[in-house]
């Protein structure tokens, strides 16, 4: 539906969202392994080995011994980092690129990390406790990306963020008002999704930013306090 390009809210404690860059790094570098350093047959297999197969997680069914890699609970960490093409990684990319670096300010490095990866397994989680019997692996970040907008929305509401709607109209528009209409989009999504029969997680990318807001609703006083409490050190300072 759109794409956000950049958004108008200052770093305020950090220099630098090290630990977004980290992420992106690691998600690239995963993707270009699983696609282009292994043979065709492997880029099959590896979503049903690291993805999380929810009839295999509720034990509704078994995975083949050639594909158990890993342990099927490392699946839960191991699929927020594959992708299945170029679209779904830039995707996810530019929206954590434009919306997680405040987040990553407030919540701090450590923090965040660990609000990322919280928010990833609420995300999957939800999408197992809807779908227990589905046999469609599932990949991405986008679980744990919505979950950085969950926070971006309750601690910067009024931000201004620029988008291309529908991939070629520029816009500028409150953050607010640009997260509700990607959460909308989703429900609308997981409607029409249902009703082809489709087996896209949506519900995991609802649970992922409800799982977002609500973290960052009960730390939010401690978070606003950082943020507003203490100023980006200047690029010269030691």
């Amino acid at each position: 539906m759109f794409l956000p390009l950049h958004d108008s809210a200052p770093l305020k404690v950090i220099r630098f969202q090290i630990v977004t860059g980290l992420i992106i790094a690691v998600n690239v570098l995963v993707f270009l392994f699983t696609h282009y350093g292994v043979s065709p047959a492997q880029v099959k297999t590896i979503p049903l080995a690291f993805g999380v197969i929810p009839a295999v997680l509720t034990d509704k069914a078994t995975l083949s011994a050639t594909l158990q890699v890993i342990p099927e609970g490392a699946t839960l960490l191991t699929y927020m980092f594959l992708h299945g093409g170029w679209m779904h990684l830039l995707g996810n990319m530019a929206f954590l690129w434009v919306f997680a670096d405040n987040v990553e300010d407030g919540f701090g490095h450590l923090g965040f990390i660990l609000f990322y990866l919280v928010c990833g397994l609420a995300a999957v989680a939800t999408h197992v406790l809807i779908s227990p019997a589905s046999h469609a692996p599932v990949i991405g970040a986008s679980g744990a990306v919505a979950g950085v907008l969950g926070a971006y929305m309750l601690l910067f509401p009024r931000s201004r963020v620029l988008i291309l709607l529908f991939m070629r109209i520029p816009l500028r528009l409150p953050a607010a008002l640009v997260l509700a209409a990607w959460l909308g989009f989703q429900l609308v999504s997981m409607q029409i999704s249902g009703l082809a029969g489709q087996h896209v997680a949506l519900w995991a990318h609802v649970g992922g930013f409800a799982a977002g807001l609500l973290i960052t609703l009960a730390l939010r006083q401690t978070i606003l306090k950082r943020l507003h409490g203490r100023r980006a050190p200047s690029p010269g300072a030691v």
